[in-house]
């Protein structure tokens, strides 16, 4: 390696000085560790070290690289550079030298972006590596900090593990995600595993992100290039999306592609894409209506015969889905979650596994069917990190013999940003103004998504607290109670504080959207008081893996027994605590109960509120929030939090 450098640093002197310094071409030439015995000496276009390895990295086997060795000693024989003895002498080295004998590619993973294509206001902590609140991510800045990296090597592939769009900020999502594309093809993404928030509006949607076109409906805020500086009409991915195990049930084929297979200068990987398994539970069912989505390690190791067929050793799965680390970006501490089961069951062909979902940040090493531990990688969200991964091939064999992974912040400062991708960015900000600085509404403190011990949050409160107020009137569906989802809450509202700690507590509509990004519409349905009951036992469901409390209206009130770690699909809640408005609930009687379109559907697995009856739809939920605030000028304040109650026995 010593050797690679020095010839690096004399070919580079060369270059500089202009013409040829004879001075500069000194001992003998090195062929990667062998010394040929041969004087290096100038040519006319370099010394002959640097010329023999021009590139490093370069060859795609050893028998390249030899012929390279042979075809200039050939041309420097004929120029008299050197004699038929040297020239042998100079063939025999490369013959023994290692060099062409491995490759190593270059991979730059995240994910999790959600369409933050600014990074204006985007912070990242992780107390392990004494991060704290350090300025990170921006597509700019995510753009340059990759350019840095791939120039480094010619064989780079940028790769994405999901939820590229969806649950984006309105600088995105209003243009219904097509600046994010946009700015991704400008970034050299070039493949993409499909994850669960790509389903957001659903399948055709989705299409159209990967093809192009205007979005149908929506048409004043779809195919902005002409103001923004990109084609017209939307010009679609300019890279791959992949799902493996996303299956049209009509035709059995899958939606995307399932994988890719790039070729390196005769070495060929593979790229398997899928999503997690149990998306249809976690996005509005009807937005996937007609698609299956099937196990994540039967779908890869039922593929490995067919790739391998055509010549790919090298395996990388990259996945929407993930697991927990309490250590730093880069370590592997306790890591738990699905991942490690799914990577359990996988070939042993898989090399590499690139992962997402859980918007954690991890280098792991875990073991898969056969035992063998194998990288598995995650990059934390928002493009505030990427996965530095080395792949290094036996170009003879061409497997993979080693893998290194290294998480970095996407740091701001000291970095030059790509112009061409901040001032998509600036442009697209421009067209949003009028409508992301509208007033939306002020709060008189900070009002957060933090659940209290019990699964309550302020904010979950003040958000059901407006969807009941929204529907309860008469000819409005008369609601009694309303739930809200904690999924779909993506951000804290915070009181606006000046450098003198002083603050007014204005909201925006940006950052009222920046809370409820989906656009779902109040529907209110009727259920009975055992209905209820059931809907709160299934927030504990065995297809979760972990609960998902519905946040409650004022008025309605019930006390749980579950805590972290009990099992899945017990019963919690305690009989007779269930109340509205102090009453408690009449399991024959029946109720109004409003939810947003995606819970209706029986989204986050809540099956039985598909079930409720009378259905009556009403307001987009976040013109509820802005009515709820017009209605408080003074300011809304934090929910109480004391509508669930956690305790440890029921009593009768």
């Amino acid at each position: 390696m010593k050797m690679k450098i020095k010839s690096i640093f004399l070919f580079s002197t060369l270059m500089l000085s202009g013409h040829p310094a004879q001075a500069a071409c000194t001992g003998n030439v090195i062929i990667g560790a062998v010394d040929s015995g041969v004087a290096d000496r100038e040519t006319g276009r370099g010394c002959m070290n640097a010329l023999i390895e021009d590139e490093p990295n370069r060859w795609g086997n050893h028998g390249d690289f030899v012929s390279h060795v042979a075809a200039l000693t050939h041309q420097w024989v004929r120029a008299d550079v050197i004699n038929r003895r040297e020239r042998r002498a100079l063939r025999s080295a490369a013959a023994r030298s290692d060099i062409g004998k491995t490759l190593t590619v270059k991979l730059i993973a995240f994910n999790d972006f959600h369409g933050n294509i600014d990074g204006a206001t985007l912070m990242f902590s992780n107390s392990t590596d004494s991060l704290n609140q350090v300025p990170a991510g921006g597509v700019d800045y995510l753009a340059a900090h990759i350019n840095a990296l791939a120039a480094l090597n010619s064989h780079t592939t940028i790769v994405s593990a999901g939820d590229l769009i969806g649950a984006s900020p309105l600088v995105s999502a209003l243009f219904h995600d097509e600046p994010t594309i946009e700015a991704m093809n400008r970034l050299g993404l070039a493949l993409n595993a499909v994850g669960n928030h790509e389903f957001d509006e659903g399948k055709d949607e989705l299409l159209r992100m990967q093809n192009g076109g205007c979005y149908p409906i929506d048409t004043a805020n779809t195919c902005k290039g002409a103001e923004v500086g990109t084609s017209v009409p939307f010009e679609g991915a300019k890279f791959q999306f992949l799902a493996a195990n996303v299956v049209e049930q009509a035709t059995g084929k899958t939606l995307f592609p399932p994988y890719v297979i790039r070729d390196y200068r005769g070495n060929k990987a593979a790229f398997i894409g899928m999503t997690l398994k149990d998306t249809p539970s976690i996005v509005t069912p009807s937005g996937v209506a007609g698609l299956e989505f099937r196990d994540e390690a039967d779908t890869v190791n039922a593929l490995i015969s067919t790739i391998t067929r055509r010549g790919a050793e090298a395996i990388i799965v990259l996945i929407h889905q993930g697991g927990f680390n309490s250590g730093g970006i880069n370590g592997c501490e306790g890591v738990s979650g699905p991942i490690a089961g799914m990577v359990s069951r996988l070939n042993d062909e898989v090399d590499l596994v690139i992962t997402g979902h859980t918007h954690q940040q991890y280098v792991c090493e875990l073991p898969n069917a056969a035992g063998r531990r194998i990288p598995v990688t995650s990059a934390g969200s928002f493009g505030r990190l990427i996965t530095d991964i080395d792949m290094t091939l036996d170009t003879a064999t061409r497997e993979v013999i080693s893998v290194t992974a290294v998480n970095q912040v996407v740091t701001r400062a000291g970095v030059t940003p790509v112009a061409e991708l901040t001032r998509l960015v600036d442009n697209y900000q421009a067209v949003a103004a009028p409508i992301a600085n509208t007033p939306f509404g002020k709060i008189t403190a900070d009002i957060t998504r933090a659940a209290n011990a019990a699964g309550e949050s302020a904010l979950g409160d003040v958000i059901a607290d407006s969807q009941l107020e929204a529907t309860e009137a008469d000819g409005f569906g008369e609601a009694m109670v309303a739930f809200m989802n904690p999924g779909g809450i993506r951000a804290d509202l915070t009181f606006a504080s000046s450098p003198a700690g002083e603050g007014d507590g204005n909201m925006t509509y940006q950052e009222a959207f920046t809370v409820q990004p989906f656009g779902n519409s109040l529907v209110t349905k009727t259920l009975t008081g055992q209905q209820i009951y059931e809907v709160l036992e299934q927030q504990w469901g065995s297809a979760q893996p972990y609960a998902r409390i519905l946040q409650v209206s004022v008025g309605f009130a019930y006390q749980h027994t579950y805590d972290t770690g009990d099992p899945p699909g017990g019963r919690y809640v305690c009989d007779g605590s269930v109340k509205i408005n102090g009453v408690a609930l009449d399991k024959a009687a029946h109720y109004r109960v409003t939810m947003n379109s995606f819970l209706a559907d029986g989204g986050d697995n809540f099956s039985i509120l598909a079930d409720g009856t009378d259905k009556l739809g009403g307001a987009q939920d976040l013109d509820a929030f802005e009515d709820y605030f017009s209605k408080r000028p003074a300011g809304v304040a934090p929910g109480p939090q004391d509508r669930i109650v956690k305790v440890s026995v029921c009593h009768p």
